[in-house]
């Protein structure tokens, strides 16, 4: 390690000045990258954290496009854009309203929409424009906060985006916004104005709904809503839909696997590392992978197998997965840590840099 730093004292960089407001034509920023040498500890790019201390903040959400580019959202550190080549980094000083990135979803489109707490953001590719989510009328002020928070956006079979707000959950037709009532006078994290955090859709068409303050889950069918409760639980977020059908969500208490007819928990007792469940994928030969508080599992659908920092993962706090195309599992975790696992073992794709 200290061989690693002191090669990199030998290099300097580039420092670009950014100049814009929020939402206006970004400045593509390079990041320094990881010094291409003959050793292989240091032969790959990697994100650089620079705001903020060491320990606080997440990698939070993660996106591969149509391109086959990564995307990585953080708290303070803004968006991350990985061309397999290097890190570019996106801050409001290049157009987006906010360094704390929710959610980041690539339309049919191409485009590429960003959630975070003061809204929306829309990047096509040059630019970031900011979109204003219009409240419905007659919303009372949230009791907790006043912000324009989004916590996630989806985007259904037909082509419309739904997002989930801290002022509740708004469609969007590519024209207008229309709110869309799920529990009138319930209440959710952060908000008095029935908040919702994250929304899934499934084969069938059908919508899941599901944040912390709320009772159970729900699910609309096109017509009406029903409100379904995994084992009693308060709440639970809607992550995906296997290739076998069987709907999967997250919470607290664990992760549950809905068949369409009853919910099956699975918790620490049955091979999970934590019940702290932040996140679930499947992978593209069937595996599900479950990060959390204690680091990140795969279940073959018999029995799990986890990783922790004993075995090469940068933190133990998982926030995000992601497969990309070529099959290799990104990990962003706590302390703006970024990990790839090609199967084998985990290698670090993140640093700290003052």
């Amino acid at each position: 390690m200290k061989k690693y730093f002191s090669q990199m004292r030998v290099f300097t960089f580039l420092t670009i000045l950014l100049f814009g407001t929020a939402c206006n034509g970004p400045v593509k920023k390079d990041l320094p990258k990881g010094e291409i040498s003959e050793s292989l500890s240091v032969a790959h790019p990697k994100l650089i954290k620079t705001i903020g201390s060491p320990k606080y903040g997440n990698v939070q959400s993660a996106l591969q496009d149509k391109a086959g580019n990564l995307w990585f959202g953080t708290t303070e550190n803004g968006l991350y854009k990985y061309d397999g080549k290097s890190f570019t980094q996106f801050l409001v000083s290049d157009g987006l309203n906010s360094n704390n990135i929710n959610a980041i979803l690539e339309d049919k489109d191409g485009k590429i929409w960003i959630g975070t707490p003061a809204g929306v953001c829309l990047y096509d590719g040059k630019t970031f424009a900011k979109i204003q989510i219009p409240l419905r009328k007659n919303l009372p002020p949230n009791k907790f906060r006043k912000t324009q928070e989004v916590f996630s956006i989806m985007q259904d079979k037909s082509g419309k985006l739904w997002f989930a707000t801290i002022n509740g959950v708004y469609i969007y037709d590519g024209k207008s916004f229309t709110p869309f009532i799920i529990n009138e006078g319930g209440v959710g994290y952060m908000s008095s104005n029935n908040n919702v955090e994250y929304i899934l859709e499934d084969k069938a068409g059908n919508i899941w709904f599901g944040g912390r303050g709320n009772k159970g889950v729900f699910r609309y069918d096109g017509k009406s809503i029903t409100n379904l409760k995994p084992n009693g639980d308060n709440w639970a977020w809607p992550a995906l839909q296997d290739k076998n059908g069987n709907i999967w969500f997250s919470n607290w208490s664990g992760a549950y696997r809905y068949d369409g007819k009853s919910f099956t928990s699975f918790t620490k007792s049955d091979g999970l590392l934590s019940d702290s469940v932040m996140r679930i994928i499947e992978d593209k030969n069937g595996n599900i992978w479950f990060g959390g508080a204690g680091g990140i599992c795969r279940f073959d659908g018999k029995a799990f197998t986890c990783f922790t920092t004993k075995d090469g993962l940068i933190n133990n706090g998982v926030w995000a997965i992601l497969e990309d195309k070529t099959g290799n599992i990104w990990v962003g975790t706590r302390e703006t840590g970024l990990s790839l696992y090609d199967g084998k073992t985990f290698i670090n794709y993140s640093e700290y840099k003052h």
